[in-house]
């Protein structure tokens, strides 16, 4: 008996995320964060390197971090000990507490 061809059975094909990592990031490590650190440093990147320690301080989503402004971050030249930020996702007020090397890396 002959199996006729159907347009319904194709031929098989590799998976389209096959090799990829797909799906959610594991968190970083303290060493990994410190790693980080340590090559902008080394880069002198005072940019990137102030903004990933506040995203590491704030802990925000990245949608929530991005929005941010210097308003809430600095109040008469000074860099605040404590900043609020408004969530988007729950419409809530997120504090956070900046720590003394993030606001280092800021003010330069």
């Amino acid at each position: 008996m002959e199996t006729p061809d159907l347009p319904a059975i194709r031929a098989l094909r590799p998976a389209w995320n096959k090799g990829r990592i797909v799906g959610q990031k594991r968190p970083l490590k303290p060493k990994h964060v410190w790693a980080i650190r340590v090559r902008l440093e080394l880069a002198e990147n005072h940019r990137d390197l102030a903004l990933f320690n506040m995203a590491i301080d704030s802990k925000l989503r990245g949608c929530d971090f991005v929005k941010m402004k210097v308003v809430d971050v600095m109040a008469s030249g000074q860099i605040k000990e404590r900043a609020s930020v408004l969530q988007s996702k729950t419409q809530k007020p997120v504090r956070f507490e900046i720590s003394e090397g993030t606001r280092a890396s800021v003010e330069k």
